[in-house]
């Protein structure tokens, strides 16, 4: 048994070497050459470029063109030598080249906005973010960038032959935050902390409408809704009434319904739009290969097979939301939660000022009762005399000027007069 697992095992390394192999020595054409044809110096020097870039010599390549860049600083072709060396960096690939080819894409964006390589560029930005996306239950840092860099490519080139796809790309990221989202929000459900996973699915249900489990997502959110009390039946029968009318043709539509019939309350009609999508989205999904449990182990991205194909997507970014069992603040309802802070311009208003200084750090309120004086319950006649400050009996105290301390001059202590009986000790001794 254990031959059979080594000859397998050699068989697989066999096999990834030889594509391994096969990829490197092939040479793939570049996608922005420069069709003119001329012998001009800059042009041989960016023609020369690119085939080392197609050969894979990218060092070669970006030090051929930065020569370009420097010696020849107004050629024509200098937008396009600065975006061969993102490409370049592009190409290479690991965490430093991806970084240096997002460096670079983002300046050429800066420099050359109207270009129609500008759009080319900000979809590789996205891209680059989007193949270093982990699985749905890990660090979506990644993910969370690339859905910013893609919305940022529909924002900023609505028109661009580039847009379909980076549609597309937020679909399938916007699949896999949902689905870490949904992770947590069962979790919750699970252990029966209704209040938090309702919060956490109504926030999966308002920003990720298109997520394939959606259906699921709401009728969860019905069924916490209900399970936590009377005051939260309207709120339960509306993620019934989402599920009915919004996915006709799910297997919750029907519990969803018999739970509203249960509550009393009126069962809508299925909406004709959201029936047609669905029919689309079953036709049109991608089906998994054999082989696709076993890639996805291996493979570092997430399974996003059952992200939809049609529909616009979210076009926001997430926020967390406050559960609806939290009690919320008068002043918050009123709006009169904005606190502002002003510097004080004058700074001679603690001197100027009578009342700035008048209690000392520690000191007791001015309109607190001394230890000897008279109350009102109190006689004055029998009210303990009061107590002398220190400044009053104490004469060695400090005095405080503005700005200085003088300290008095200690006193030389009196003599104690001698006795009778050491006065005549001391006659005798004379």
């Amino acid at each position: 048994m254990s031959s059979f697992y080594v000859v397998r095992l050699s068989c697989l390394v066999l096999l990834t070497a030889l594509l391994t192999f096969s990829t490197g020595c092939r040479k793939r054409k570049y996608e922005n050459p420069i069709t003119k044809d001329t012998q001009q110096p800059d042009k041989v020097l960016y023609d020369k470029a690119v085939a080392d870039i197609e050969r894979g010599r990218f060092e070669v390549a970006r030090l051929t063109l930065q020569t370009l860049i420097n010696t020849y600083d107004t050629s024509e072709f200098l937008a396009k030598a600065k975006l061969a060396i993102a490409d370049s960096w592009f190409r290479e690939g690991g965490t430093n080249g991806l970084a240096q080819a997002e460096a670079e894409y983002k300046d050429f964006i800066l420099f050359y906005p109207t270009m129609e390589e500008a759009a080319e560029s900000q979809e590789k930005v996205c891209t680059i973010h989007y193949r270093q996306m982990e699985k749905a239950d890990r660090d979506n840092n990644h993910a969370l960038r690339a859905e910013e860099e893609c919305r940022q490519l529909l924002i900023q080139f609505p028109n661009s032959k580039f847009a379909p796809r980076a549609t597309q790309l937020v679909r399938n990221i916007q699949e896999a935050l949902a689905e870490g989202e949904m992770r947590v929000s069962d979790f919750y459900y699970k252990k029966q902390s209704w209040a938090s996973s309702s919060n956490r699915y109504q926030a999966l249900a308002d920003q990720y409408p298109l997520y394939s489990r959606a259906d699921e997502a709401n009728f969860k959110l019905g069924d916490a809704y209900q399970k936590m009390g009377a005051r939260f039946k309207d709120r339960a029968g509306k993620a019934f009434a989402k599920v009915v009318r919004e996915f006709p043709l799910s297997a919750y539509a029907d519990d969803a319904k018999k739970r509203l019939q249960e509550m009393e309350l009126v069962v809508p009609d299925a909406d004709p739009t959201a029936v047609a999508r669905m029919k689309y989205e079953l036709e049109n999904r991608t089906k998994p290969g054999l082989t696709a449990p076993v890639m996805n182990m291996l493979k570092r991205g997430p399974d996003v097979h059952l992200a939809a194909k049609s529909g616009t997507p979210s076009m926001t970014p997430i926020r967390p939301t406050i559960p609806v069992n939290v009690p919320i603040p008068a002043a918050v309802t009123a709006g009169t939660t904005d606190v502002t802070v002003s510097t004080v311009n004058d700074s001679s208003t603690l001197d100027q000022s009578p009342d700035a200084r008048r209690n000392a750090p520690g000191a007791a309120a001015p309109d607190a009762a001394a230890p000897g004086a008279a109350s009102a319950e109190t006689p004055a006649s029998q009210a303990a005399p009061a107590a002398e400050t220190p400044a009053a009996t104490d004469a060695n105290a400090p005095i405080i000027s503005k700005g200085t301390l003088i300290k008095p001059k200690k006193q030389k202590k009196a003599k104690a007069p001698k006795t009778p009986k050491a006065q005549q000790e001391t006659k005798k001794s004379n």
